[in-house]
């Protein structure tokens, strides 16, 4: 029973850390997701910078040389970009759809105005430098823009002392609505000096430190609606716009994503949940509602149909094996079946052994009925009138009433050594008992009884080799009187009884073997059990039908056993065999 707990409980605790790594897959599954789905969105927003900064986390720096996924190359051409990875002497060490006009050296001066710019000629630099590697690393991502080339070629035909000419001023505006935008001049400051075109309603007159910084930095911004350029003295900057202005620029809400995604997956855990417990509810209820239909059926006193043809469908495969479901209940599920047929043999002995008690005191009530009967009317005639009788026709009277006290004794006697063989233990006082002495004193007192006529004894033994068995001498000596009398009274005069002793290898036995009426099968079916006399109903009042019953339960005390062998006219054979004592 411990096992079958110690296996449910580790099921049960095994079932929970499946789940309980179910859920933490599917949470990790759903940060990768939603950390992949930033990127991404990141990437859409601004693609140089979304995969500058990949490029920078997946490169490999080994031995002054770059290792960088193939899927790069590919990805840099369809998005029209360029890659370099300069090292701390300014020499570029990897490189990927470079343009012809841009170097493979880059001196300080170039460097710082590209960090500062995110420019480099008519390209727009997006860098980063990586500072975790053995020597500092420069990653340029570059890109031409059709706005920034626009605006550097404005500037270089109307600019004049870093502002634009006042006589190209119409002129530039004309073509800055042409395509839809308009410019503005600010000083280092941020004051504007100048807004060329269609302006938007709520630019304001002056842009804040930071919003410079944005604009600097949304340089790179891939669609390409704001670029800007320093006036070569430094003091000025021109900034164009398309389409939008700069306080038009709205972020991804990735924290309303985040939330979203998290709720769905929530949803979809708990009903996940829901499914699994619905599953695990079905699969172990089903052999508790199995065990109440049994326990139902055991009440009822059902044992035959306690796993009916359908049950046993459902808890069997074809094969006899138990199916998956019932698995975890398996000893249960045998023990259960187990005793169910215990339950229904032991019911169906109790119903024989109940039909055998009530054959038995059917037939003690009438084998008493019937000596009382006979003593009850000679005692009535004897009463009425004693001086009609003669002598002789009072002694035969004495002699019925005797053989029927007689029989009565018998009987009470025989009820007695029931009792005692069931009640003791019949080997109590058991000492090695030398059986070919024993077979033959039991003999010699028939030989010797001058009553018996018509019936031979014959005895037969190796006299060379004793034959010991551990017993009770007393019980033994009853056995064969049981025996011998049996093969008397069921037969005729004129009969040869022929006692024989053997011994085998392991055992010894005794054969009492006559050449009388013999038994029809039916007899010796019945032979042993209780208050059965055979078929011959001319000896329905002769004995007590108990005596075989009492040799076989003597011969089982010893643990022994009792065979008969017998066909009609052809005499019976009785066998015992008991275990040799280990004196022998």
């Amino acid at each position: 029973m411990m096992k079958v707990q110690n296996r449910i409980t580790l099921h049960f605790i095994l079932q929970l850390i499946l789940y309980s790594v179910f859920v933490i897959i599917a949470l990790l599954t759903l940060v990768f997701i939603l950390i992949g789905r930033m990127t991404n969105e990141e990437m859409k927003q601004n693609v140089p910078v979304g995969a500058l900064q990949a490029v920078t986390s997946e490169a490999l720096y080994e031995n002054g040389s770059i290792t960088l996924n193939k899927y790069w190359d590919s990805f840099l051409v369809k998005h029209q970009l360029w890659l370099q990875i300069i090292n701390s002497n300014g020499k570029v060490i990897h490189t990927i759809n470079k343009p012809d006009d841009v170097p493979e050296q880059y001196n300080l001066k170039e460097l710082r105005e590209i960090k500062e710019q995110h420019a480099y000629g008519s390209y727009f630099i997006e860098s980063e430098l990586d500072l975790f590697e053995a020597e500092p690393l420069l990653y340029l991502i570059g890109y031409k823009s059709p706005l920034r080339q626009q605006l550097l070629q404005w500037y270089n035909a109307y600019e004049q002392n870093g502002r634009p000419d006042e006589t190209a001023i119409t002129a530039l505006e004309d073509e800055l609505n042409q395509i839809g935008g308009y410019l503005t001049i600010i000083n280092h400051e941020g004051k504007k000096l100048y807004t060329i075109g269609k302006e938007a309603d709520n630019d304001s007159n002056e842009l804040k430190p930071l919003e410079l910084l944005a604009i600097q930095d949304r340089n790179g911004d891939h669609s390409g609606q704001i670029t800007m350029h320093v006036s070569d003295d430094g003091l000025n900057t021109w900034i164009l716009h398309k389409d939008r202005d700069m306080n038009s620029y709205v972020k991804q809400p990735i924290f309303s994503d985040i939330i979203r995604s998290f709720g769905i997956a929530a949803i979809a855990i708990l009903a996940l949940s829901l499914l699994l417990s619905f599953w695990l509810g079905y699969r172990y209820s089903q052999p508790l509602i199995l065990f109440a239909g049994w326990f139902n059926r055991m009440e009822s006193g059902n044992y035959d149909e306690v796993l009916t043809a359908k049950d046993k469908r459902k808890v069997f495969r074809r094969n006899g094996k138990l199916r998956t479901r019932y698995r975890l209940y398996r000893e249960a599920i045998h023990n259960f079946y187990e005793m169910a047929q215990r339950l229904a043999q032991t019911e169906k002995d109790r119903q024989r052994l109940e039909r055998s008690r009530e054959q038995w005191m059917s037939g003690i009530s009438h084998d008493l009925r019937t000596p009382l009967s006979t003593i009850q009317g000679y005692a009535y005639i004897l009463e009425q009138s004693p001086e009609q009788w003669s002598k002789d026709e009072l002694q035969e009277m004495g002699r019925m009433i005797r053989e029927k006290g007689d029989f009565m004794l018998e009987l009470i006697t025989d009820f007695s050594y029931i009792n005692q063989l069931k009640q003791t233990d019949a080997l109590a006082g058991a000492r090695p008992i030398e059986l070919n002495r024993l077979v033959r004193h039991a003999i010699i007192k028939y030989v010797n009884d001058a009553t018996l006529t018509g019936v031979d004894f014959q005895y037969e033994d190796d006299e060379a080799d004793a034959v010991i068995i551990q017993g009770n001498e007393l019980w033994l000596l009853r056995l064969m009187d049981n025996l011998i009398f049996n093969a008397i009274k069921h037969n005729a005069p004129g009969i040869t009884i022929t006692t024989t002793v053997e011994k085998k290898e392991h055992s010894a036995s005794i054969s009492v073997a006559d050449n009388g009426q013999g038994m029809d099968s039916d007899t010796q079916a019945m032979l042993f059990e209780r208050y059965y006399r055979g078929t011959n109903s001319e000896e329905s009042s002769s004995g007590s039908g108990l005596g075989m019953s009492i040799a076989k339960m003597i011969v089982e005390a010893h643990h022994g056993n009792i065979t008969v062998k017998s066909q009609i006219n052809q005499g019976t054979i009785i066998t015992v065999r008991f275990p040799l004592s280990q004196t022998n």
